[in-house]
């Protein structure tokens, strides 16, 4: 009974969403042209485009700006938030081992994961251009892309798996005569191999993008540097890369974003043990083992706070292209 009432909620929560927002936004439209249309055309020029983001602005403000506010009282408050504790939080987040491990982790996947997803990707990007083989490669670098990043952490949970009857890794190792390797559990090199799963995932994401803005590139430039004597190396260092460089920090600023609230990963193959802590994973101990409201909010400020200047960077290196233009 339990069951026939979850799958008729969802059904109606389907229904809802598909049907009712639309006829709800498309009402909402035809009402604000009806009001506007009787408005001053001063006026009306003025209030149109507020009106027409109205919802937007709504959504963005419920679903976003609210529960960020939200979050950064949350982490001045105790445990069941209902005693103000200052900065204790933070205090705590500051001063204890596991939590400055996490931190450093993130840093290490924040630094190693955009070098090799942007450097594999552009170097992929670059050899496969223009030859016959390319869609057939870029599509088997590409397909990780197609599965889920809990996916992609079972799948190679399995490749790491010390038994070398299942890891592959390992019997590849013990068939050579070698001992076997804890993957997942030799510090610090199993923050490595977790960080090489992520770039297993994002290399073809990069190299789609860098592959776009390559073939951007006016083929008539390039020949012109060749004809001028430059070789195939500083065609590519004085004219590709330069022109690259915009595209190459998109792709950079976006793969730095994902190592610093990356979880997925980590949570299905170590959980945070044998020193693999990052922020986001413990953000969920705290919330959801501990019970700790207060320092689970805590750590997604201190989450929140990492990822803006990275952000602001790249609204900033947006204008300036802007202005160029």
């Amino acid at each position: 009974m339990q069951l026939t009432d979850l799958l008729e909620s969802r059904v109606v929560l389907a229904l809802v969403v598909v049907l009712v927002v639309p006829a709800v936004l498309v009402a909402y439209v035809l009402v604000v042209e009806a009001v506007v249309g009787h408005l001053p055309k001063r006026v009306s020029a003025g209030v149109r485009p507020w009106l027409w983001l109205a919802p937007a602005l709504v959504f963005l403000g419920v679903f976003l700006i609210y529960p960020t506010i939200a979050t950064v009282i949350r982490s001045f408050f105790s445990r069941r938030g209902d005693a103000f504790t200052g900065l204790e939080n933070y205090q705590w987040f500051f001063t204890r081992d596991d939590t400055l491990l996490a931190l450093r982790n993130n840093v290490l996947w924040a630094v190693l994961l955009p070098l090799l997803v942007v450097g594999l990707g552009l170097l992929i990007a670059v050899l496969v251009d223009r030859v016959r083989y390319e869609v057939v490669v870029k599509s088997v670098v590409f397909l990780p892309m197609a599965i889920s990043f809990v996916a992609a952490g079972v799948i190679w949970r399995l490749m790491y798996e010390i038994n070398p009857e299942v890891g592959t890794l390992n019997a590849v190792v013990t068939g050579l005569g070698g001992p076997r390797v804890g993957w997942l559990s030799t510090a610090p090199w199993n923050n490595v191999m977790l960080v090489l799963v992520g770039v297993w995932m994002l290399t073809g994401l990069a190299m789609v993008i860098l592959s776009a803005g390559l073939k951007g590139i006016s083929p008539e430039l390039l020949e012109a540097a060749r004809i001028d004597g430059a070789n195939e190396r500083q065609v590519f260092r004085y004219v590709i890369l330069p022109l690259l460089s915009p595209t190459i920090a998109v792709v950079a600023t976006t793969v730095i974003i994902f190592a610093l609230k990356t979880f997925d990963i980590v949570y299905v193959m170590t959980n945070g043990n044998f020193g693999t802590e990052v922020i986001a994973n413990r953000m969920y101990k705290e919330l959801f083992a501990n019970g700790q409201q207060g320092r689970a909010a805590t750590v997604a400020v201190v989450l929140l706070l990492a990822t803006v200047p990275i952000m602001l960077l790249n609204v900033k290196r947006f204008r300036q292209q802007e202005e160029r233009r």
